[in-house]
């Protein structure tokens, strides 16, 4: 399965990289997201974990960072650019079910936590945040 790999990524197309340094993917998935940041026309810059975000952790109380995956810039319909702090994450780790063992809940309600705060902080600064899964790479 490709979500157990890591590595450093080799930017091919470095005029639309924007990131400070190597990037790294934590997942076979990041790694098909950077290859398709990386090749696809429609993508004007990418950066990978471009920002730290604070928020509150919903188990401890306390104060922490949170890093989104990537920053996105494209190409939409009708030639609009379009901005995006995304995430990528298993649909087990995005979504409540019922049979769900408590574990597994509570990296729910901190991914939940952090991406309330996400969303906060890219409509501040002119973007949309989104969760993709692997239903959204590889379909």
């Amino acid at each position: 399965m490709p979500n157990f790999r890591q590595g450093a990524y080799t930017v091919k197309n470095t005029a639309k990289y924007v990131g400070k340094g190597t990037p790294r993917y934590r997942s076979g998935w990041e790694l098909t997201f950077m290859n398709f940041c990386d090749s696809n026309d429609n993508v004007l810059q990418w950066a990978s974990e471009p920002v730290r975000i604070p928020y509150r952790h919903p188990l401890t109380g306390k104060m922490t960072m949170y890093v989104p995956d990537f920053i996105v810039t494209y190409r939409g319909p009708n030639n609009t650019v379009k901005a995006e702090l995304i995430e990528i994450k298993p649909k087990s780790q995005s979504l409540v079910e019922e049979k769900m063992r408590d574990r597994d809940r509570a990296i729910v309600a901190v991914n939940y936590a952090k991406w309330h705060y996400a969303t906060l902080w890219a409509k501040q600064n002119g973007l949309v945040f989104r969760v993709i899964n692997e239903g959204d790479i590889y379909r």
